[in-house]
């Protein structure tokens, strides 16, 4: 479950500026060091998959964050922990792949050997994954 599920217009979100300030003109990172608690006005489609926020700053302007930049705030203030749901992010996958080890081969006979290379080509795309 996203953090985004959790969420509505309205809530408050603290903006993590570490993570974003690579991407944020002046005036917002001002704005953000002198609050980093934002209101969540709308969520913009960030790219193919992803999704984020539109937030309203301290200093009244708009600005949109990823999912990632922002952690949930409750009524108190208090930030929400994010739960990561490990068969969505397929860790369950990537861990199993992460254990497999790949040897290089010098004799022809390996190199020719389906098996091998099957291995060889999962190894080689698991960061991929």
């Amino acid at each position: 479950m996203s953090i985004l599920d959790k969420t509505k217009i309205g809530n408050s979100v603290k903006v993590n500026l570490e993570l974003s300030k690579d991407r944020l003109n002046q005036e917002i990172i001002n704005a953000l060091n002198i609050s980093s608690v934002g209101k969540i006005i709308d969520f913009k489609i960030t790219d193919g998959k992803g999704i984020g926020v539109v937030l309203e700053l301290s200093n009244g302007k708009e600005q949109w964050f990823f999912e990632n930049e922002i952690d949930l705030l409750d009524e108190n203030g208090n930030v929400i922990k994010k739960i990561i749901d490990k068969k969505e992010k397929n860790y369950l996958i990537s861990e199993a792949l992460k254990k497999l080890k790949y040897e290089n081969k010098n004799k022809v006979r390996e190199l020719l050997n389906p098996i091998n290379f099957f291995l060889w080509l999962v190894v080689s795309f698991k960061d991929i994954f």
